[in-house]
């Protein structure tokens, strides 16, 4: 199985660039150390130390008169997981201990891979992201149990630029969903892991994709708050799209 693999993955490398180059995650250096032929390390980029670094993000949404109380009775209790929610507050959390590449080859073996935003503190940009689509896609639930969510991001693989503008691919998201109690901060469900990739364009249909506005950022937010909320609505939750060759390497 792993020389299949190789194989594979050697086949596709090797016909896309001889000058590109595959780098191997190590997931205890949060940094990869770049190039110097390449850019300078921009302010921000070096690793922040413990006391420095931004705590996860929690967004109180406001319900008004929507936001029912528990159920009574529910205390204590795991809630069956198609029970219609209210969405009390959004955490996100985006561990340090994340591999993130800036260097430009087809498939980079990294945790997080962005380039929709100016090069800086990639974390604080995925988690970003996060809150902004997940807040989003709960913010017309209003079934009669009260929760809090809990999401911790275990991969964001979006397109290098030398991917983007020619071949495309597959933009792999993974995260973690906790649904908690919002009084005893207790699972109400025990905690799920969410496979959300997404299509990435290539090429002209990527540039014409950005002169509609569809950048990575809109279409990766967007899709996010789909998936929240199929997940939360839908009985069997949300489930992965099939998205052939390339989504199959992006998990070897």
């Amino acid at each position: 199985m792993r020389i299949a693999r190789w194989i594979a993955l050697s086949a596709l490398v090797g016909g896309l660039s001889a000058c590109s180059a595959v780098d191997v995650a190590t997931r205890s250096a949060p940094y990869e150390q770049l190039p110097e032929s390449g850019f300078s390390t921009p302010a921000g980029y070096e690793p922040l130390r413990a006391a420095d670094q931004p705590a996860p993000g929690r967004i109180e949404l406001e319900h008004g008169t929507r936001a029912l109380a528990a159920l009574p009775g529910m205390e204590g209790k795991i809630v069956p997981y198609q029970s219609p929610v209210t969405v009390n507050s959004v955490i996100v959390r985006v561990p340090r201990s994340l591999k993130v590449s800036e260097r430009n080859v087809y498939l980079p073996r990294a945790d997080i891979v962005w380039r929709g935003d100016p090069i800086g503190d990639r974390y604080a940009q995925v988690q970003k992201i996060f809150e902004t689509a997940l807040t989003r896609g709960v913010a017309d639930l209003n079934g009669p149990v009260r929760v809090d969510l809990d999401v911790q991001v275990r991969r964001f693989h979006a397109l290098t630029e030398k991917a983007r503008y020619t071949i495309g691919g597959v933009h792999a998201i993974t995260f973690d969903l906790a649904i908690k109690d919002p009084e005893t901060g207790e699972l109400l469900v025990p905690v799920r892991r969410i496979r959300a990739d997404l299509e990435a364009f290539g090429g002209q249909q990527a540039i014409l994709a950005d002169a509609r506005g569809e950048t990575q950022k809109v279409r990766i937010t967007n899709h996010l708050a789909e998936v929240i909320r199929e997940e939360l609505s839908n009985p069997e939750g949300y489930r992965n799209a099939s998205l052939g060759f390339i989504q199959l390497l992006n998990n070897i």
